[in-house]
């Protein structure tokens, strides 16, 4: 346990909360953007707690929140995760301490107006940050390997990514909440056997289940942030799915790297909701084994006990992403490949939540 917030005992008030099955226990609480559907209504900030989501604007309005400093309340009443990002992990964890306390079930305190409540069927799940940029990471070197496979079958790994870090710069305009329609990519593919390029629908669409690391305070330009201190500039995390027009990408990779082919750039798919990095760091776990002299940098799985690991299984299962943002910057890691090419007859692909 880190903290009195990740206490297993502790139950809400909320009942939904307290199911075995819920995903939103008091334990987890992560942030999204909402607004109730069919109103005109801004956007704004809510906590998942079973099937409910707590508004912070509300909360705000109420003076549930008055005892946090008056910077950090307003960063509970804007449209976006990004304020509250920027301002660091000690004002995330004072907040989080907050809604634990308010939400926690206590016979000897009266419970709030059930108002500050919107029940998730009655909800619009939003894009929970402005994101300004991103950075895919080849994380895993069972992914790295697999990949290369795909172009380079006799050579998947190049003798860099033990040493450094192998990542590369997307395109953040077309990142899309998680259930937004995919449409299929056009552009040049050159098979193996052609002597000239074609153009037209992609072929080999597949896509990537990675998980999102949001970056919240930044550091000044020029500036470097120790691998030690890494952990206090991350906000949060969720899942991505990543889409890749692989015909496409084997023709154009070269020398630049992937321009249109990689839907991440094109068609980036986030989840609605953003786990906290203290919550998902209950259970982290050691990098496997390497040689020496090789990597220079590891990664870890998170697995937030046996109910978070059920819940991650079935999001992957269902293809369903997690969470989200930060000050803009958005570090993608990525966990897993679906080398699936699905159906070429078809122009758009199916909508996956």
């Amino acid at each position: 346990m880190i903290d009195a917030t990740h206490d297993p005992n502790l139950r809400s008030w909320v009942e939904s909360a307290n199911q075995k099955d819920t995903d939103f226990p008091i334990q987890n609480l992560p942030f999204g953007i909402f607004r109730r559907k069919n109103s005109a209504e801004s956007p704004r900030i809510g906590v998942a707690i079973g099937n409910q989501i707590l508004d912070l604007a509300l909360c705000c309005q109420t003076k549930l929140l008055e005892r946090l400093p008056e910077q950090l309340q307003a960063a509970c009443m804007v449209s976006n995760l990004n304020p509250l990002m920027a301002m660091g992990r000690e004002a995330s964890l004072a907040l989080r301490h907050c809604l634990s306390e308010l939400l926690r079930y206590d016979e000897q305190k009266s419970l709030p107006e059930r108002e500050i409540l919107v029940s998730m069927s009655d909800a619009e799940l939003l894009l929970p940050a402005e994101i300004g940029d991103y950075t895919d990471f080849y994380a895993s070197i069972f992914h790295a390997t697999n990949v290369g496979k795909l172009f380079r079958p006799d050579n998947p790994l190049l003798p860099n990514y033990k040493y450094i870090p192998i990542a590369y710069h997307g395109r953040a305009s077309s990142i899309v909440p998680s259930g937004t329609l995919v449409k299929r990519p056009m552009g040049q593919r050159k098979p193996p056997n052609e002597q000239i390029p074609t153009f037209g629908y992609s072929k080999l669409l597949d896509y990537e289940m990675e998980v999102g690391f949001f970056v919240g305070a930044g550091n000044q330009l020029g500036q470097p942030i120790a691998i030690d201190d890494a952990e206090k500039h991350i906000f949060g995390l969720c899942l991505v799915n990543d889409w890749s027009a692989r015909d496409i990408q084997a023709w154009e990779y070269q020398p630049l790297g992937p321009f249109l082919a990689k839907f991440c750039d094109y068609h980036f798919a986030l989840g609605h909701y953003l786990g906290s990095a203290s919550t998902l760091s209950l259970s982290v776990v050691s990098a496997s084994t390497r040689r020496p002299c090789t990597a220079t940098l590891s990664i870890f799985f998170t697995q937030y006990s046996a109910r978070r690991y059920r819940y991650y299984r079935r999001s992957l299962a269902s293809h369903r992403c997690n969470a989200r943002s930060s000050n803009g910057t958005i570090s993608l890691e990525s966990c897993f490949l679906r080398a699936d090419v699905l159906d070429a007859s078809s122009n758009a692909c199916p909508s996956y939540q």
